[in-house]
């Protein structure tokens, strides 16, 4: 058994995840309170029973217990961790997670459901981010990836496209536009229009629209987050697309991020382009994405670009 004086050798962190699983009796949830991923707390406690040279919990027991060694170590750790001064976060505890901003109009919930199933031990933060804020959000560090709406500054930024998004014009139920399926911009010439290009501030467009009885030209998407009863919306032929993209800075293109990657453009788990891919495809232990290096940053790639799904499409104009 370890002396106080070989216990007090290992830093403070170390100690203080193994006080957290001996607490718990449960590695994952565990990891979860420590906001790192399970792989990473199982590995430090083991260089910690190799270091002490015992066993700080029982082997194969299910549901997780100390051992006789394991308790006189949480002891001593305890008597340690209360006398030592309080932790900062370090920049290796906030690597197991990974922040996505989405601006107004993206629906992140298909991602966020594969992001858990694949990856339970690393957290995902998604984040939202206002439109006019989307570029500063990446530059500034407040997220590590954002879906944003193109076009950003290109300068040391990597984007993917993902889709175009149809626009439409707003207007109310009982307006004469609402009896067709589709128009053009002339026959919004005698509208009263409202400036809808602060995406930001949509909500107020649609109350301005229902109120006067105007009219406004918005991304689809947007039209569907601020629906309302008492309006409708119709798609408009010949007003550009815009364009959803998923960005992030070049220089911090690191595993978590290219794994996100792979989820988003469709990958499976075990694809060789996916860091985790590679590495399940090789024998021995596979890692925690988050445990190794980042990898060089890559230049945009091009992709396909595919209509939004979701709402039904609408269809041909009939005429007025």
């Amino acid at each position: 058994m370890t002396g106080q004086g070989r216990l007090e050798s290992i830093d403070i962190t170390r100690l203080r995840w193994f006080v957290a699983v001996a607490e718990e009796l449960h590695f994952a949830r565990a990891a979860r309170g420590l906001g790192i991923s399970r792989q990473r707390l199982s590995g430090t406690v083991i260089e910690l029973e190799e270091e002490l040279d015992t066993k700080l919990f029982v082997p194969g027991a299910q549901p997780t217990q100390l051992s006789e060694d394991g308790q006189a170590v949480l002891e001593e750790a305890r008597a340690l961790i209360a006398a030592a001064p309080a932790e900062p976060v370090t920049e290796a505890e906030a690597v197991d997670r990974l922040r996505v901003g989405f601006v107004p109009g993206v629906t992140v919930t298909k991602w966020e459901r594969i992001w858990a199933d694949r990856f339970p031990d690393i957290r995902l933060e998604l984040i939202p981010v206002p439109m006019k804020e989307q570029e500063s959000a990446l530059r500034t560090d407040a997220v590590d990836m954002c879906f944003v709406r193109l076009p950003i500054d290109s300068d040391g930024m990597s984007a993917i496209p993902l889709y175009r998004e149809v626009p439409v014009v707003v207007v109310p139920k009982d307006h004469p536009i609402a009896l067709f399926e589709q128009v053009a911009t002339v026959d919004l010439a005698d509208e009263r229009m409202q400036d809808a290009a602060d995406l930001d501030e949509a909500a107020m467009t649609m109350e301005l629209v229902a109120a006067v009885s105007g009219a406004a030209i918005v991304p689809h998407s947007i039209a569907r987050l601020h629906h309302r009863k008492d309006l409708v919306y119709r798609l408009v032929t010949d007003v550009p697309e815009t364009e959803v993209a998923l960005a992030w800075p070049a220089d911090r293109t690191t595993e978590l991020v290219e794994e996100f990657v792979g989820v988003v453009r469709g990958r499976s788990q075990r694809s060789t382009r996916s860091p985790s891919g590679q590495q399940a495809n090789k024998p021995g232990k596979q890692q925690s994405p988050a445990k190794r290096k980042p990898a060089p940053a890559k230049k945009p790639a091009a992709a396909a670009k595919s209509k939004q799904g979701g709402a039904k499409k609408p269809g041909k104009r009939r005429g007025r």
